[in-house]
């Protein structure tokens, strides 16, 4: 046995399987810059036509899956492996990854319905998948939503499908829900007409439709006022502060007195 002929023939195997090696990751890393551009490309040319955010993101999604998964059998065609094959392989494994992972494919399912049916968009305020907050990115199996306090939740999109969706950016206003607490021996009149004259002063409180201001009950305590002003989804949490801190200094400053309980004496024969 000629050994160094061997040995010549082994260097040149491994020389010439260190190059297709070289040559599939350059051809890995450029695939991926070109894909980056292409996709990049594509939403330019959409938002260029002023088409949905939503949709434009979705669709980023699913060319950047479909196109990465093209690079890859490409590369394994440079290898020599049969590309007939492999797709045959890969629609085989697919019915067997979706029978085992039809949660996943009910997802993808529900992200293409919310595509359709759009009861919401990026960046509209809503409640679903018992997660509250603004949408940043519907994707192909999940959702991701920043709650009020700055955090991404990823909720699958079925779970969002499948339930209750409420959309607080739709409508023009939303009503904001506070109630002030009088004494028993307060002007209820007086302070309902304080409150809808301040209520007016606050910041990004609506003038139609007016404030609501209202005795909604009574308790032990007093009568007990609804205090409804409306504004714009994006300036909730302000009017909701400022008006709780207008009930309490309006009173203050107006002399009221304070609620305090009372306990009912039941005689006893």
């Amino acid at each position: 046995m000629n050994f160094d002929q061997l040995a010549q023939n082994s260097l040149d195997l491994i020389a010439a399987a260190g190059l297709k090696v070289v040559a599939a990751l350059l051809l890995f890393f450029v695939g991926r810059r070109l894909i980056t551009f292409a996709v990049n490309l594509m939403k330019r040319a959409l938002d260029a036509r002023k088409i949905e955010e939503t949709l434009v993101r979705y669709l980023a999604s699913t060319v950047t899956v479909l196109l990465n998964i093209a690079l890859v059998i490409a590369i394994l065609g440079y290898f020599g492996v049969e590309t007939t094959t492999f797709a045959a392989l890969l629609a085989a494994a697919g019915v067997a990854i979706g029978m085992a992972w039809s949660g996943l494919l009910a997802n993808f399912a529900a992200g293409a319905f919310l595509i359709i049916l759009n009861p919401f968009k990026v960046g509209d305020f809503i409640e679903a998948g018992g997660v509250i907050g603004t949408v940043r990115e519907i994707g192909l199996f999940v959702t991701s939503i920043v709650t009020p306090d700055n955090v991404v939740v990823y909720v699958g999109n079925n779970a969002i499908f499948g339930g209750t969706i409420k959309n607080f950016s739709t409508n023009p206003f939303r009503r904001v829900d506070l109630v002030a607490q009088l004494a028993v021996g307060a002007d209820h009149k007086k302070a309902i007409e304080l409150l809808k004259q301040r209520l007016a002063a606050i910041p990004n409180v609506m003038k139609t439709p007016a404030p609501d201001v209202e005795i909604l009950e009574f308790n032990v305590m007093g009568p007990v006022l609804a205090v409804r002003p409306y504004t714009h989804t994006d300036h909730y949490w302000q009017v909701y502060f400022d008006t709780n801190r207008l009930i309490r200094e309006a009173f203050g400053e107006a002399g009221f007195p304070a609620p305090a309980s009372r306990v009912v004496m039941q005689a006893t024969a």
